[in-house]
């Protein structure tokens, strides 16, 4: 006999239905909506209150496969029922985010979507353009071109220093900003976050590799390097 068979995709909010019933069985099913955003990056979220389950979902993944809406369902179900997550759902969905036309489409997201709210690089101890120029010339021969320099607007003892790709800026806590704070150990911060320009991040299947053996080796090269970061955990 022969003929078509009928191929039966599942809708999101069957998928999210299907996953939470997986994950929490016992549980009283709620009423579920499944929402894409117009988000300025790939992060999305799930509430569950008054019997639904509400899941907003970035646009970045509304012409995903079914199989990635349900990696990220269980992610996200998980993470609010408090359950381990199986591997193989974070391996899909950190595959799926690492394909270079994925990569792609949310780098574009970020760039029209997304907003880099800085303040001057002209701090009240630190020149970040000057400093950026002096390292330029110390280690690449003044080769690099300068990305936006800013320092944070607000103070970070976790987020010392980074580079926003998306924008094209190395942004720079505003705790560095202070005679309290030794030069070389500034310096080394901003030398990390150039390294960034000079070896950017690799993709590899589900693994995304942000400080290759290159990057670790190069990082090394700047001479004070043991003294600064011991000057940076005593910050923090």
């Amino acid at each position: 006999m022969g003929g078509l068979s009928a191929v039966l995709i599942e809708k999101p909010e069957e998928i999210f239905s299907r996953v939470y019933r997986e994950l929490r069985p016992y549980a009283a099913q709620p009423k579920v909506t499944v929402e894409f955003r117009r988000f300025a990056n790939a992060n999305s979220r799930v509430q569950l209150f008054d019997g639904r389950l509400e899941a907003k979902l970035s646009d970045a993944f509304a012409e995903a496969p079914a199989y990635v809406v349900e990696s990220l369902a269980h992610i996200l179900v998980s993470k609010l029922a408090r359950k381990p997550l199986a591997r193989v759902h974070r391996d899909r969905y950190r595959r799926y985010l690492n394909r270079a036309d994925v990569r792609r489409h949310i780098e574009t997201l970020r760039k029209s979507r997304g907003r880099k709210l800085v303040d001057s690089p002209q701090g009240a101890c630190y020149d970040l353009v000057e400093m950026f120029e002096e390292l330029n010339v110390r280690f690449f021969g003044g080769m690099m071109a300068r990305p936006e320099l800013g320092w944070s607007r607000r103070v970070s003892r976790t987020t010392l220093g980074h580079y926003d790709p998306s924008h094209h800026a190395i942004v720079m806590s505003r705790l560095l900003d202070s005679p309290k704070v030794a030069k070389v150990a500034v310096e080394y911060v901003m030398y990390h976050e150039m390294l960034h320009l000079r070896f950017p991040e690799e993709h590899r299947g589900p693994r995304r590799c942000v400080h290759t053996g290159e990057f670790k080796a190069a990082e090394r090269e700047f001479p004070e390097w043991e003294t600064a970061r011991k000057l940076l955990r005593a910050l923090g």
